[in-house]
């Protein structure tokens, strides 16, 4: 219903679960109307909230993506991998540094 950025939804979920919370789909339900076509980035502001207001800080967040396609260990449109642009944008919405978070890719060989 939103944009459904995978990653911004795993993390989120991730955040909630360690929080003991709700998981993505109840605090932003698919059927709610104004999230249709939302930007995930939303999602993120909203967990990265919860988790600080709790008291709590981000560790790190480490990500594996499993796909065929698209790949992301390859070079973006104005320079840089795809990869490590997934890795500055996850770092700025959980206000952290880059080093602090890690997004690995792999594929299932195309067993399944």
């Amino acid at each position: 219903h939103s944009d459904g950025d995978v990653i911004y939804h795993s993390v989120v979920d991730a955040i909630l679960g360690a929080l003991t919370m709700p998981d993505i789909g109840c605090l932003f339900p698919d059927n709610d109307p104004r999230l249709k076509g939302a930007d995930s980035s939303i999602f993120m502001e909203e967990a990265y909230k919860r988790m600080t207001d709790r008291g709590y800080r981000l560790g790190n967040c480490d990500v594996t993506l499993i796909c065929q396609k698209p790949r992301v260990n390859v070079d973006a449109v104005g320079g840089g991998l795809v990869k490590e642009k997934m890795v500055g944008n996850v770092a700025e919405l959980l206000h952290t540094d880059v080093s602090m978070v890690n997004v690995k890719a792999r594929t299932h060989e195309k067993v399944d």
